[in-house]
């Protein structure tokens, strides 16, 4: 199978990584980005060659794995180079899905949302196929070798679940990190050092990503709401918020 991999980022050389490692697969794996060092680097990284940008050769798939914004018009540009299947790895479902209904019409649309950071994985994958075929049976099949779970899905249910997952759990975070004091390491309970656990997990990664997500999803100004209830709240009210939030 013949792949193309646009966007040599850490999610791009991890697809073309489970796919060269899946033993029953024969796999000619090509990667291509904006930065052309950045592909080279991520050729040597994964056996792979690194193709300019322009490259006119064809192939089986190509799974778009750039940043949520340039993603409907990456699977635009490259959607020709593919013979057989299109794939991307936004995060976000229904823009590339229909852009990769409008530009591939004919071909296999694949559209994948690993839940984890590469350093994390294996772990759930989302995954929406539509007019499936070979391809995308070799794909689940690689990402299953390498212990990921794939959980099948449709865009509307995956991006309403990431207005929470995503947008929310990261707003939470943040607003947790940029509202905190610093404290004796003494004092903590084991609900502030969790909390403190998770700002240095989301800290430490790419700013644009999370950024990317809060532009595309819906989730922060409802925690926004939600502190605000809390905050004005009196003893009665803030109970009955507390109670409302453990679903009692």
């Amino acid at each position: 199978m013949n792949v193309l991999v646009v966007g040599a980022g850490e999610m791009g050389r991890w697809f073309g990584a489970v796919l060269q490692d899946d033993p029953d697969l024969a796999v000619d794996l090509a990667v291509t980005d904006a930065d052309p060092a950045i592909a080279e680097a991520a050729a040597d990284a994964i056996a792979a060659r690194a193709v300019p940008l322009e490259t006119d050769e064809r192939f089986d798939l190509v799974c778009v794995a750039v940043p949520i914004p340039a993603t409907r018009d990456v699977i635009a540009e490259f959607a020709d180079n593919a013979t057989a299947a299109v794939a991307d790895l936004a995060g976000y479902m229904a823009g590339p899905l229909a852009a990769m209904a409008e530009h591939a019409p004919e071909r296999e649309r694949i559209s994948l949302h690993p839940l984890f950071a590469a350093a994390n994985a294996p772990g759930n994958v989302a995954a929406v196929v539509e007019n499936g075929g070979e391809i995308a049976t070799a794909v689940r099949s690689a990402l299953s070798s390498r212990g990921n779970r794939w959980v099948e899905t449709d865009a509307p249910t995956h991006d309403e679940a990431m207005e929470t997952v995503q947008a929310s759990a990261h707003a939470a975070v943040l607003a947790f990190a940029l509202a905190a004091r610093e404290v004796p390491e003494a004092f903590h309970t084991p609900i502030s050092a969790g909390l403190f656990d998770l700002v240095e997990q989301v800290t430490g990664n790419d700013p644009r990503v999370y950024a990317d997500i809060q532009e595309t999803f819906e989730g922060a100004g409802a925690v926004a709401d939600a502190a605000g209830r809390l905050a004005d709240a009196d003893r009665a009210e803030f109970v009955e918020l507390y109670r409302e939030a453990s679903d009692e």
